[in-house]
């Protein structure tokens, strides 16, 4: 939060005299009366009338200090510059077929990529990253973006079911390289996750990534799941029950399509393995590119408002009825 006008608070120093007058004024205002001895008065406690005299006084000092706050007009902001950063511009495609439901991965392979994916990006402030989802059908669930807050509010929302279940890796990568395509990056990257073969969608995996070469993409493709049997959750009418399938990954078509342009295939059989290809990008050069950011300020000063008013009021209140002085 920033103040508009800060020079006001100068005026703060106004409260210094008047805590000076108003202790001057009260010792010239009580009535003296000269006695012998005070023995008459020893033991009388003050009254709660008493306790509660300064008060009012109190009240107006930090209505005073908030109407002073008001001048000063506080204000929140998001900042508006334009700065050159270094970084590179990644899409992650990820496979949300009902096969990433599969617990051989912790809590379960979509779940397990999606938070490795997340601590990728969180340790990656300058990169452009976007975010293409897949089964049957695709869609860009988040496009090139350096504001990562959002991009991660947006991954807590990705979930088996979507879409059309089915595994159409090839439309999937054709949709994160029309995403990445026209970027200026130097270095252009797909990190492409599927846990299954290609069954379903009208383009052919090694058709896109020829398309991904032909616009100097590269592509990182990870295999997800343990080979052999995984447990996979089934609902039935007695609940969820669980049944060893077969993991059925089609490596070849994904290795093809690391070395057709220039990346590199990763078989995920870990949560621990997952995070391996991370350290490889990490590698990979990085370019200059201009990041636009903007602004919008919010006038913060209604609740000082409000604040300043009801302690008036309160101190009206107070001096009218209980702490009211007869002359």
């Amino acid at each position: 939060m920033t103040l508009a006008n800060p020079y006001y608070l100068y005026l703060l120093l106004l409260i210094i005299p008047a805590v000076a007058w108003y202790v001057q004024r009260r010792k010239k205002r009580h009535a003296t009366l000269q006695v012998s001895n005070s023995y008459a008065f020893e033991g009388l406690k003050p009254s709660w009338k008493n306790r509660l005299e300064h008060v009012p006084f109190v009240l107006r000092m930090l209505t005073f200090v908030l109407i002073i706050l008001v001048l000063c007009r506080p204000q929140s902001s998001n900042s508006f510059q334009n700065v050159t950063t270094e970084g590179i511009d990644i899409v992650i495609a990820l496979d949300i077929s009902s096969s990433m439901l599969a617990e051989d991965l912790r809590p379960n392979r979509l779940e397990a990529a999606k938070k490795v994916a997340s601590n990728f990006i969180s340790g990656r402030p300058n990169d452009n990253i976007g975010l293409v989802l897949f089964s049957a059908e695709s869609f860009t669930q988040c496009p090139l973006t350096t504001d990562h807050t959002v991009l991660l509010n947006l991954f807590g929302s990705i979930k088996s079911g979507l879409i059309e279940d089915g595994t159409a890796i090839g439309l999937g990568l054709a949709n994160a390289v029309s995403r990445i395509k026209d970027s200026q990056a130097k270095s252009k990257v797909i990190i492409l996750l599927t846990d299954g073969s290609n069954n379903r969608g009208d383009i052919d995996p090694i058709t896109a990534a020829e398309i991904a070469k032909t616009f100097g993409i590269r592509v990182y493709t990870i295999g997800v799941g343990r080979k052999g049997k995984a447990p996979y959750p089934f609902q039935t009418a007695y609940g969820i029950q669980y049944q060893n399938i077969e993991v059925d990954i089609d490596e070849p078509p994904l290795r093809q399509i690391a070395q057709t342009t220039g990346g590199e295939y990763y078989r995920a059989t870990s949560n621990n393995s997952l995070s391996s290809i991370y350290e490889k990008i990490d590698q990979l050069e990085k370019t200059k590119m201009n990041v636009h950011e903007y602004s919008k300020k919010h006038e913060e000063y209604r609740v000082f408002a409000i604040g300043a008013l009801l302690l008036l009021l309160l101190e009206i209140l107070l001096k009218n009825s209980i702490l009211r002085r007869l002359p």
